[in-house]
């Protein structure tokens, strides 16, 4: 029972090895933070239809991303700033058009989950 948190150790536990091995799986709480940050990010229908989008085709424009989607393009230019923010997508000129993509490696393997058929 080495890793429970000295705050932690007059609880309660039955299976002390058990309760080290969940301890050393979960890891360092701002690695939990950030990846719970990173799956916020698929908690939005709109957001994960644009990253979806993105996984698939490549980069897109917003207004061809507000078609496939069926968003407004306020909407998806607000998404993708915040999905920007967050590097999960990239932003590249072409004149004066505008197309994003996927950049984010660990996002894209999860989009693969979330379209294969159950």
């Amino acid at each position: 029972m080495h890793l429970v948190p000295a705050e932690r150790a007059d609880h309660r536990i039955i299976d002390g090895h058990l309760v080290c091995d969940a301890i050393a799986a979960i890891g360092e709480p701002e690695a939990v933070r950030a990846a719970a940050d990173r799956f916020s990010l698929l908690a939005e229908p709109g957001r994960l239809a644009l990253l979806l989008a993105l996984r698939a085709v490549g980069p897109m424009a917003v207004s061809d991303l507000a078609v496939a989607t069926g968003m407004k393009d306020p909407a998806v230019s607000q998404a993708l700033r915040l999905l920007r923010s967050a590097g999960a997508v990239a932003g590249e000129k072409d004149g004066r058009i505008v197309r994003y993509r996927l950049v984010d490696a660990a996002l894209a393997t999860l989009l693969d989950q979330v379209r294969r058929p159950a």
